[in-house]
């Protein structure tokens, strides 16, 4: 006769394990948008509608609060709208969730610039220089703006 395995503490373990999966996943959620519920916002910043991309992603801000790349995007949107304390606030938000956010770094060098601080947006390239050392788009751009802002005085 074949001793008999129980396969119930095996079972039981699968089912805690996905349970706590799901969990997970349920926590997770919330902290970052689908970038399809994005897809209407990118597209009023396609077309420069900057009161129409802004109104759409403050919706997107308060269904996902943590989501760095929302408050990145409503940081460009108030900077190519001309409104450099809204998108320094929006910036400062995505850096703050995310402190690698390349395209935050990017853009807020580029706000800086606007302002006319160009020792701040030294500060934002050489953390784009640490982030991507091989080099990156974001760290490119705000390099060339930099140069462009310094050849201009």
């Amino acid at each position: 006769m074949q001793p008999s395995i129980s396969l119930r503490p095996i079972t039981t373990a699968l089912a805690l394990l996905m349970s706590a999966s799901a969990l997970a996943a349920d926590v997770q959620a919330p902290a970052s948008v689908h970038q399809d519920a994005l897809a209407p916002a990118r597209e009023a910043i396609k077309a420069e509608r900057w009161p129409d991309a802004i109104k759409l992603l403050e919706h997107a801000a308060e269904k996902s609060p943590t989501s760095a790349d929302v408050f990145n995007l409503l940081g460009f949107s108030h900077r190519k709208a001309g409104a450099l304390d809204g998108a320094f606030k929006h910036y400062k938000t995505a850096l703050a969730l995310d402190p690698n956010h390349k395209g935050a770094h990017e853009y807020i060098g580029e706000a800086y610039l606007l302002a006319g601080d160009v020792k701040q947006a030294q500060a934002h390239l050489k953390q784009l220089e640490r982030l991507c050392p091989q080099g990156c788009e974001e760290r490119d751009d705000l390099q060339q703006a930099i140069a462009a802002a310094k050849a201009k005085k």
